[in-house]
C-alpha cells in the first residue's frame, strides 16, 4: 500500500511539473524550467510531495539510472562522423579551454577568500573541480523544445559528452590529492579510466548488436523494441559491475547511453537515423522531464535566502570560466562566430554534477575536517539553485542570439 502510495505522490509531481513548463511555454520560457521549479516545491525541502525516502528508495534509482540511459541517446544520435568531424581538434580544444578554464578561474578565485578565511589554499582546488563540469540535460531539453539546429547546437551536443570525461578526469584527481591531505578515502587514481572506459565498453556491447537489427530497417514498433531494449541491457550491465565489480563508485550512465547510440547511429543510413530518433521523441521527451524532476527535488531553494559571499564568488567565477573559455577555444580554432559568441551561454547548467561531486568531496573531508565539508556544501547547495535558474534562462538567450530556434525540422515536417 505504501509503495502504491508513494508512486501516486512521484506521477502526481510528474503531471504538475508537465503543467508547469506548459505554463512556462506560454511566457516564452523554456519548459524545463517549470520542472526544474516543480521538482524543488514539491520535493523534500518543498511540500514533501516527493519526500527524500522516495528519492533513496532502490527502484526510484533504478528508474532514473533507465532514464539518464534513454536521455544519452539524443547526444549519442548526433555522434555521427559525418557530421562531426569537420570540426574535429577544434572541438577538443574548446572543450579543453573551457573546462579547463574554469577550473583554473573558479581556482584562483576562491584562492585569496580561502587564505584570508584561515582555510587551507587546496580548498580552492575542491571548488574548481566541482565548477568545470557542465550538466547536460537542460540544454539539450532546450534543444528538444525549440528545435535548435546550426553550429552553435552541432558543437553543444558532442562537447556535453567531452565536458564529462574531462570533469571525471579532473574532479577524482583533485578528490584523490585532498584525501591524500586530510587522509580520508577516495577513488584511487588507477580507477579514473575505468569510470570512463568501462561505461563506453558496455555501450558499445549493447549498441553493435542494435545497430545490426536496426541495418536491417525494420519498422517503427520494432525500432522502438530495438531501442528500449538496447537501453534496458545498457542500464542492466551498468548496474551490475556497479553493484559487484566497481562498488563505492557512481558510473555515468548516461555516458553508457550516449555510447550505445553512437555506435547503432554510425550503423545506419542518416535517413533512418532520422526517422529512429522521431520515433524515440515520446520517450526521450518522458525520460527528460523525470530526470529534471529528480534534478530539482533535492535542491534547497530556501538556501536562496542565505547565499553568501562564497556562493556569489562560485556562480560569477564559474560562468566567466565557461564563457570566456569556449570563447577564446572557439576563436583561436577558427569556429564559427555564433559558435565564439553564445557557446559558452549553453554551457552554465550545473546542478546535477555539482551535486554528485560535492556528496563524494564531503565524504572525503567530513571524518577529519567536517568544517571544510560544510563550507563545500552549504556553497555549492545554494549555487545549484540560483545558478540553475540562470543558467536554463542564460542558454535559451544563447540559442536565441545565435538565431538557432526553430531551425530543425523533424521528418515526418521534411
Amino acid at each position: 500500500m505504501e509503495i502504491c502510495l508513494l508512486s501516486l505522490r512521484w506521477c502526481a509531481v510528474l503531471v504538475a511539473a508537465f503543467y508547469s513548463g506548459k505554463l512556462m511555454s506560454r511566457i516564452k520560457m523554456p519548459a524545463i524550467l517549470g520542472w526544474l521549479i516543480a521538482g524543488m516545491l514539491f520535493g523534500p525541502f518543498g511540500f514533501g510531495i516527493l519526500p527524500q525516502n522516495v528519492l533513496d528508495n532502490p527502484v526510484y534509482k533504478i528508474i532514473i539510472t533507465w532514464m539518464q540511459c534513454a536521455f544519452g541517446l539524443m547526444l549519442g544520435t548526433e555522434l555521427v562522423w559525418s557530421r562531426i568531424h569537420q570540426y574535429g581538434w577544434a572541438l577538443i580544444i574548446t572543450t579543453l579551454t573551457q573546462s579547463l578554464g574554469t577550473f583554473l578561474i573558479v581556482s584562483c578565485a576562491f584562492a585569496i577568500p580561502m587564505m584570508m578565511a584561515g582555510y587551507p589554499i587546496w580548498l580552492a582546488l575542491a571548488f574548481g573541480s566541482i565548477a568545470l563540469a557542465t550538466a547536460p540535460a537542460p540544454a539539450l531539453s532546450i534543444v528538444r523544445e525549440f528545435h535548435t539546429d546550426g553550429p552553435v547546437t552541432e558543437t553543444l551536443l558532442p562537447m556535453a559528452v567531452l565536458d564529462d570525461v574531462v570533469g571525471i578526469v579532473v574532479f577524482f584527481s583533485v578528490d584523490s590529492f585532498i584525501a591524500s591531505k586530510v587522509s580520508g578515502g577516495a577513488v584511487p587514481l588507477y580507477m579514473i579510466p575505468v569510470m570512463i572506459f568501462l561505461p563506453i565498453a558496455i555501450g558499445v556491447l549493447t549498441g553493435l548488436p542494435a545497430g545490426y537489427v536496426l541495418k536491417k530497417k525494420p519498422g517503427k514498433g520494432k525500432t522502438i523494441a530495438v531501442l528500449l531494449s538496447g537501453i534496458t541491457a545498457t542500464a542492466v550491465i551498468g548496474l551490475f559491475f556497479n553493484s559487484f565489480v566497481v562498488k563505492g563508485i557512481t558510473l555515468n550512465y548516461m555516458l553508457m547511453g550516449v555510447s550505445f547510440s553512437a555506435v547503432f547511429s554510425n550503423m545506419i543510413p542518416p535517413r533512418q537515423l532520422d526517422y529512429t530518433t522521431y520515433w524515440f521523441n515520446p520517450v526521450l521527451n518522458v525520460s527528460l522531464l523525470i530526470s529534471i524532476v529528480d534534478l530539482g527535488a533535492p535542491l534547497d531553494y530556501h538556501l536562496m535566502i542565505g547565499a553568501g559571499l562564497y556562493t556569489f564568488i562560485y556562480i560569477v567565477s564559474r560562468a566567466c570560466g565557461k564563457y570566456f573559455g569556449a570563447r577564446f577555444g572557439a576563436k583561436a580554432t577558427h569556429m564559427p562566430l555564433t559558435v565564439q559568441k553564445y557557446l559558452g551561454l549553453t554551457l552554465l547548467p550545473h546542478s546535477g554534477v555539482s551535486l554528485v561531486f560535492t556528496g563524494i568531496l564531503c565524504a572525503v573531508l567530513a571524518a577529519s575536517r567536517p568544517e571544510l565539508a560544510a563550507v563545500v556544501k552549504g556553497t555549492i547547495a545554494a549555487a545549484a539553485v540560483i545558478n540553475e535558474i540562470i543558467a536554463v534562462v542564460a542558454a535559451k538567450k544563447g540559442f536565441q542570439l545565435s538565431g538557432e530556434i526553430g531551425r530543425k525540422m523533424s521528418p515526418g515536417e521534411s
